[in-house]
């Protein structure tokens, strides 16, 4: 062998061995976080912050769930641009607003708008395109990769777990293109995903769809417990309007179904799903709901519902046209859950659900009655681009309930629902306001606001009182190293109807990776913090140091949403 293929060989095995050893230490994170969602997101910020080492598996291909590959402009509370919420997702909802500004196409009276909403929409007051919200998630992680506290591995699905002890040895991630897997060992494991995927791989004891009352003791949960009453996902999409053009579809082969379509629900539903009419959320009553493209109508009008791209407040030649986002009423899928089936069920409905909206497309293209007497709007077309894939449509299905740890502590509707805590139900005294926790690590607000299911119930939209987040609801009941980090804490089916919002979300998750780096520092579980008065004070310092808003001001307490 000569001196040159020596050289090669030495150099070559040396950076095999690099590669190698590169790769086992992050099969040894000191954090593992399954789910790139907010609630994800929120973990990993907040413990590499922490100077904790974390490996982020995600699913999908964009950071963000909700908010991104899942096309849900952030629904929000009244007081969101000036308090409750963490100051990270502040920080990311200011990013947002920046983006627009620093990519010079707003129109100059859009350039010096404080609060900006790039879409004016009316369900929140911040509609952005969900590429830009990707795009500064990205951002604001970069730092920490490039560190080397932080690696993100896409396309990664959890496939099996091993647990000794009620602690969980490692997880198995499995990339779902390759089929390489790695098997991952860490002192936590995070939950973030959208169905809560790690519960039953790990054998953690959770709950899905509704308790029942004797259960919970709550005023408007069933008589039975109803496993299958889980709230409706929904496959949105992206369309923009191109008036005198003609992009009609041919019809879906599922058209004539969904055409005729009518959910059986109790109470019943008041007509057709594709239709301009259907339940008030909050009364049941029928309700008519407006829709014109390009321009206004009597009723509220879906067009500016979701939209995340005003194009009046652009310049000319700078994209300024409309771009909406339809989650609606008529694509909410009712055709079956997605947790407690087989997997071919459930990616049955999967399908479903994007042929859902599909045959809505077609209906708006059509038949949909126009304000003007006619039918159809021929120039609506799906939007390709804005939400990462070609056709349109969002890149995963928008999902509302998750599989829930049983915890600790269960927060439910006794502890925020107006209803029931101003009956003085069962003796008890009317309280007003929410219930005030001790070991508070976060605060939410929102109405308790359930979808319809497929075991038939109609909407459930009452009022609540801005609560707080008890750690206990982060603690599960016997696992020491899992810890929820999305939308499957200890809550129950109606209350998760006010924790499954994106600042809530966030700020689940920020607490969980807080949590987690704090554990591994004190070297104790989370259900001693919880229960150690020392601790719990020390935790709770360091969650309003990083900015995490621990309790709502007296004047919002009692206030009902």
């Amino acid at each position: 062998m000569n001196r040159r293929t020596f050289l090669a060989l030495t150099l070559s095995t040396a950076a095999t061995a690099s590669v190698r050893s590169k790769t086992e230490r992050w099969n040894t994170p000191d954090i593992l976080v399954v789910g790139g969602g907010l609630g994800g997101c929120a973990a990993v910020l907040a413990a590499v912050q922490t100077g904790r080492r974390v490996l982020l598996a995600t699913e999908g291909e964009w950071l963000g769930g909700q908010l991104t590959s899942q096309a849900a402009p952030p629904d929000e509370h009244p007081w969101i641009e000036t308090h409750g919420c963490t100051r990270t997702y502040r920080t990311l909802r200011n990013a947002i607003r920046n983006q627009y500004r620093r990519a010079g196409g707003l129109a100059p009276s859009s350039q010096t708008i404080q609060e900006l909403n790039p879409g004016n929409c009316w369900v929140s007051r911040l509609g952005c395109e969900p590429r830009v919200a990707a795009n500064v998630l990205e951002t604001l992680l970069a730092p920490w990769v490039h560190q080397g506290k932080l690696r993100i591995l896409r396309h990664q699905r959890a496939v099996q777990a091993s647990v000794s002890h009620d602690r969980i040895q490692w997880i198995l991630i499995r990339n779902r293109r390759t089929g390489d897997e790695a098997e991952i060992r860490a002192q936590y494991f995070l939950d973030a995903t959208d169905l809560g995927e790690l519960l039953p791989l790990t054998g953690a004891e959770s709950m899905v769809g509704a308790e029942s009352a004797s259960e919970t003791d709550e005023l408007h949960a069933p008589t039975q417990a109803q496993p299958s009453s889980q709230q409706a996902f929904t496959w949105a999409m992206a369309l923009e309007y191109l008036p005198g053009e003609d992009h009609r579809t041919n019809p879906p082969p599922e058209y004539p179904f969904w055409r005729g379509y009518v959910p059986k629900t109790q109470p019943p539903w008041t007509g057709p799903l594709l239709s301009w009419e259907g339940p008030n959320p909050a009364t049941l009553a029928r309700r008519r709901l407006g829709f014109h493209p390009s321009g206004t109508t009597l009723e509220p009008n879906l067009w500016t519902y979701r939209r995340v791209r005003d194009g009046s407040q652009f310049q000319a030649g700078q994209g300024n046209r409309d771009i909406s986002i339809v989650n609606w009423p008529q694509n909410d899928y009712l055709g079956g859950p997605l947790v407690g089936v087989d997997p071919v069920e459930e990616e049955r409905h999967r399908n479903g659900a994007r042929k859902l909206s599909l045959c809505l497309l077609h209906w708006l293209q059509t038949e949909a009655p126009r304000p003007d007497g006619g039918t159809g709007w021929p120039g609506l077309r799906t939007c390709a681009g804005v939400l990462g894939t070609k056709d349109g449509l969002a890149l995963a299905p928008y999902i509302r309930e998750s599989r829930r740890i049983r915890a600790e502590f269960t927060l439910s509707e006794k502890h925020m629902g107006v209803d029931q805590r101003l009956s003085g139900r069962k003796g008890e005294s009317a309280v007003t306001g929410s219930e005030p926790f001790r070991d508070s690590i976060g605060i939410g607000a929102y109405r308790i606001d359930l979808h319809p299911t497929p075991a038939g119930d109609n909407y459930l939209d009452i009022r609540s009182f801005p609560f707080q987040i008890p750690l206990g609801s982060l603690i599960p009941v016997r696992l020491q190293n899992l810890l929820p980090a999305a939308k499957n804490l200890g809550t129950t089916h109606i209350s998760n109807g006010c924790c499954r919002l994106h600042p809530v979300e966030w700020n689940v998750g920020e607490a969980a990776g807080h949590l987690a780096a704090y554990c591994i520092q004190v070297a104790e579980p989370p259900r001693f913090i919880g229960s150690d008065a020392k601790h719990l004070a020390e935790f709770q310092r360091r969650l309003v140091t990083a900015g995490v808003e621990l309790e709502w001001p007296t004047e919002n307490r009692t206030v009902p949403l």
